[in-house]
């Protein structure tokens, strides 16, 4: 059933229509607020088959103004790389202990680099990192030498996009304390990261439908057609 909130915040928004994207945070602003500091999400459905792996929609992308998120980053390194790491202000750092700590099921971060030393071990990891998009990967800047950079980048509001076996992806552009502006660029900067991120293999329209929202609101649908011409 509905919230009274919520029932409100259709009457704001027309769900046939599809924004503009400066409309559509203008529009997701005029909801009524929760008592909390909602997040705001973009979601997209794509018209991609990700069971054909030449069909994998992924990456990364520097959102201008952060995700308004707490990070918490578990780097795998030994020696200078993992000094590097924890002066970059990593909330987890180690090899052979990390590794052990991981198989017994903690979870306790949100992001996890390796050195690409460490992933010959971190590797092992496959069946308990895999399923929940923990596991360090060269495509989005995780598997690296430069452990310091990879950590400040992530802390700054790098966010990583994935379609799922359903052919959605869902995008954290920031948190409703936001201005509208920042949301706008947050949210263009990954629109147009998912448009490029297109598989040269997928014929037809590949972005279905676009939809931004915070925690508790109803969609509001975005006009993509100023990003991409299919």
């Amino acid at each position: 059933m509905p919230s009274k909130r919520y029932k409100k915040a259709l009457e704001v928004v027309d769900a046939k229509k599809a924004y503009a994207l400066k409309d559509a945070v203008g529009v997701l602003a005029k909801f009524p607020k929760a008592k909390f500091n909602e997040t705001i999400d973009l979601a997209f459905r794509l018209g991609v088959d990700p069971k054909q792996s030449d069909q994998m929609v992924r990456g990364t992308v520097p959102l201008p103004h952060g995700s308004g998120k707490l990070v918490r980053v578990l780097v795998f390194a030994r020696g200078q790389a993992a000094d590097a790491a924890r002066a970059a202000g990593a909330e987890h750092v180690g090899f052979e202990d990390m590794i052990a700590k991981c198989n017994t099921g903690w979870n306790d971060f949100d992001v996890a680099v390796a050195t690409p030393e460490a992933m010959v071990e971190v590797r092992k990891l496959g069946k308990v990192l895999g399923p929940r998009g923990l596991m360090p990967n060269p495509k989005t800047g995780t598997v690296t030498e430069d452990t310091a950079k990879a950590v400040k980048e992530v802390k700054a509001g790098r966010v990583e996009f994935k379609v799922d076996k359903a052919a959605n992806v869902h995008v954290i552009v920031g948190k409703a304390s936001f201005k509208p502006e920042q949301i706008e660029e947050n949210a263009r900067a990954v629109i147009e990261a998912v448009a490029k991120a297109r598989p040269t293999s997928v014929k037809g329209t590949y972005i279905n439908s676009c939809t931004l929202s915070a925690t508790m609101s109803p969609p509001v649908r975005v006009d993509i057609r100023e990003f991409t011409t299919n």
